[in-house]
């Protein structure tokens, strides 16, 4: 059976999910089969397996660290908020149904065998499993029936690294009073704490590091560097949806709907040096972009009632109306049509005029498509461009007669275009790096512009570089024998608690 080592932290944003990346790096590079695990995430940013199964975007890219490829049971159970008071439930990579946060705390505990099911059969095939813990282990009003956090790390018998953030400030009172706030077998739990998000040089944190140990009867085991990389971030926390300039040569201005989800689609655009992208909530964000993208959403109608409201509707329609370029993927390919329908009640009911930008009709209906997709695109100044991609919405659009964005594998046509609108229900359609390119070539090429001398990595090379610069700097700044040691006596069972409720005991 595998050994395990799990990170939880002070709060969201800490960085759990980077430092999970970094140690299936290391420890893949170490020689070990390793796979991350999340019991329980919450996020919009999702992905489709290779056997059409739905999961986590943060632990897809902790699979590609670990040099593996994506599986469900990496993450059993997905929630994608639809509203600010519940959520789609996927479990297994399957939609569930759509859940208010009280019923879902009251089903979660009978989720448990499905979880130890998915860790079990990870662990049964592999030397090393990397837990990543939700939010922080000290939420008071949420540890009863915890799937996540403690009681995860009990199911598991997991050593946990504590993790806080010291770029938010405060990170030894958030170390100190997540500890205080745990119970004895939970503090008993914690091997070590890390320090992470630091700027400068780690000597001048002291004594504060020795100080929060004598106090807590726990170690910290490293002070990690603000390290600047680009891995897929996993939900709406992420800094680059606060990017709001450019001093590339092409502008791609994304719209940043209240509940935009797989905006990881546009890292390989950010990626390349001539396409700079930027996140724009009002109109005078927009300003006059080279191009717009409207993004995937969890939620089509109240994403589009919100486009009108904010003015952005009416920006938008008039840049399509003077030959700017404007994509919509996904929820917003259903925006850019002309109505949208919802009578079976899938996102609250009702009907509304879309954009009126593409002749396309979408009607809402139980079930959800989900499906990898290999494409090749039809549309004018992109035809010839494959896409390795995926399908993952609910509804079905009519193109009403509408040229078709691309061509399936299966010899069927998807999505939609018209002039300089186009639409398709593709996510991931830049990752293979051609799309990405004919698009800087044409955008170029429309401002008289040159592709001459710009050679992007491909997003797969950006990727592992990423990947080996983040392993680098953890491994250089944290101490790896006290997680190897923690593992190996935790597995034995001859883990000693005793410093740790030494402290707490008096």
């Amino acid at each position: 059976m595998a050994r395990c080592i799990m990170v939880q932290g002070t709060m969201s944003g800490a960085g759990k999910s980077l430092l999970v990346t970094a140690l299936c790096r290391i420890f893949k590079e170490d020689g070990w089969r390793v796979a991350p695990f999340k019991s329980q995430n919450m996020a919009l940013n999702s992905y489709i397996t290779g056997d059409g199964l739905e999961m986590g975007r943060a632990q897809v890219s902790q699979a590609w660290a670990a040099g593996k490829e994506p599986d469900v049971r990496m993450n059993p159970i997905l929630l994608k908020p639809s509203s600010d008071t519940g959520s789609q439930v996927i479990v297994n990579g399957k939609v569930w149904g759509l859940y208010p946060a009280r019923e879902y705390f009251k089903m979660k505990r009978g989720l448990i065998s499905e979880i130890m099911e998915a860790y079990n059969s990870l662990a049964s095939e592999n030397d090393i499993i990397v837990i990543e813990g939700a939010g922080s282990p000290a939420e008071i009003n949420l540890k009863m029936d915890d799937i996540v956090n403690m009681g995860l790390a009990k199911l598991t018998n997991a050593p946990v690294l504590l993790v806080g953030d010291i770029d938010r400030g405060g990170v030894f009172a958030q170390l100190f009073g997540t500890v205080a706030l745990l119970e004895e077998d939970e503090r008993a739990k914690i091997v070590g704490m890390v320090i992470n998000k630091f700027r400068g040089d780690p000597a001048l944190l002291a004594p504060g590091p020795q100080m929060l140990t004598e106090k807590t009867g726990v170690p910290v085991l490293g002070v990690i560097p603000y390290v600047k990389v680009d891995i897929d971030d996993e939900d709406s926390l992420a800094p680059r949806l606060e990017q709001r300039g450019n001093s590339r040569p092409i502008d791609i201005a994304v719209i940043r709907l209240p509940r935009i989800s797989n905006f990881t689609d546009f890292a390989p655009l950010e990626n390349h040096p001539a396409l700079g992208v930027r996140y724009v909530e009002s109109p005078p964000q927009l300003g006059e972009p080279d191009m717009v993208i409207l993004p995937g959403t969890k939620s089509t109608m109240g994403d589009l009632r919100w486009l009108r409201q904010s003015g952005l509707e009416a920006a938008i329609q008039r840049l399509a109306a003077g030959g700017t370029p404007i994509l919509g993927i996904c929820g917003g390919h259903q925006m850019l049509g002309e109505r949208v329908s919802d009578p079976e009640n899938i996102e609250g009911g009702g009907e509304m005029p879309g954009l009126g930008l593409l002749p396309c009709v979408t009607v809402f209906a139980p079930g959800k498509a989900r499906a990898r997709v290999q494409a090749r695109v039809l549309a004018g100044p992109f035809a010839g461009a494959a896409i390795d991609g995926y399908e993952i919405h609910m509804g079905r659009t009519d193109t009403g007669g509408a040229a078709p964005f691309c061509r399936l594998e299966n010899g069927c046509t998807e999505g939609a275009a018209r002039g300089n609108v186009f639409g398709t229900y593709l996510h991931g359609l830049f990752d293979t790096g051609g799309l990405t390119q004919k698009l800087a070539g044409w955008l170029l090429e429309r401002k008289g512009l040159s592709m001459e001398n710009i050679r992007p990595e491909t997003h797969r090379e950006h990727q592992e570089r990423q990947f080996d610069i983040l392993a680098d700097a953890v491994r250089g700044s944290l101490d790896m024998d006290a997680v190897y040691r923690a593992m190996e006596e935790f597995s034995h069972g001859s883990w000693s608690c005793t410093p740790v409720l030494r402290r707490w005991q008096g």
